[in-house]
């Protein structure tokens, strides 16, 4: 989707108590153009044009599907889901973190880790999943390295979820980051679907490492002890 006009850059208005991270953190929200898109169009989050970058390539939601949508706080994805999923559709948010409902989605606090949490959500769906999105990510600590490595063990966390309860043909998209070891994940993503590839959405912001993994077309059934799908 076409990237939301810039504005004059803002200054703050003082820094006084603030943390040198803080006020560039600060700054960046004042004069990120996607964060005054996101509050004019009443979405929760910039990371919504994400969802709809990704969405408007890769056709991934659709009228009457059933999503799940893990680390799902404060709910940016969901409402785009829930938008086009429309009536028909089912939407469940699931965060270990307490999230402001979202009229017509199931919100349920938990860790998506827990067969509890992974029960509830087949309950609220009423059935298996057509999709499974994953925005999370892990606190950063600034270095790279491990930072990657945390955030790849948790998409890789995200995608075991998603081989249990997504149904065959079903999609999942998650984010990683770019370093090297999302290749091991990404071999792993095609033994499980017809179709993968990666993409950094335009509401990405340039600076950051993010990526987001794209797979449809689940198979079904589980891997063997060789790598095979049974």
């Amino acid at each position: 989707m076409a990237p939301p006009p810039r504005n004059l850059h803002t200054k703050l208005k003082t820094a006084k108590g603030r943390s040198t991270a803080s006020q560039r953190w600060l700054a960046r929200q004042l004069n990120d153009p996607y964060v005054k898109a996101a509050k004019a169009a009443g979405w929760r989050s910039r990371a919504a044009f994400k969802l709809l970058d990704l969405d408007a390539k890769f056709h991934l939601l659709r009228p009457g599907m059933r999503v799940v949508d893990l680390g799902a706080a404060p709910g940016g994805w969901t409402q785009v889901a829930l938008k086009a999923v429309g009536e028909a559709g089912h939407v469940v948010a699931l965060d270990l973190l307490p999230m402001d409902p979202v009229p017509g989605a199931v919100v349920l606090q938990g860790d998506f880790q827990e067969e509890a949490a992974e029960r509830a959500v087949i309950e609220a769906l009423g059935g298996k999943a057509d999709l499974v999105l994953s925005d999370m990510a892990p606190n950063t600590t600034g270095h790279n390295a491990t930072d990657h490595l945390r955030i790849m063990a948790l998409g890789e966390l995200a995608l075991d979820f998603a081989e249990r309860v997504l149904a065959p043909g079903g999609g999942f998209a998650a984010k990683l980051f770019q370093g090297g070891a999302e290749r091991a994940m990404l071999d792993r993503l095609r033994q499980g679907f017809t179709r993968v590839a990666h993409a950094k959405p335009p509401s990405s912001r340039k600076e950051s490492s993010e990526l987001y993994v794209v797979a449809t077309g689940f198979r079904g059934g589980n891997l063997d002890a060789a790598g095979r799908r049974e």
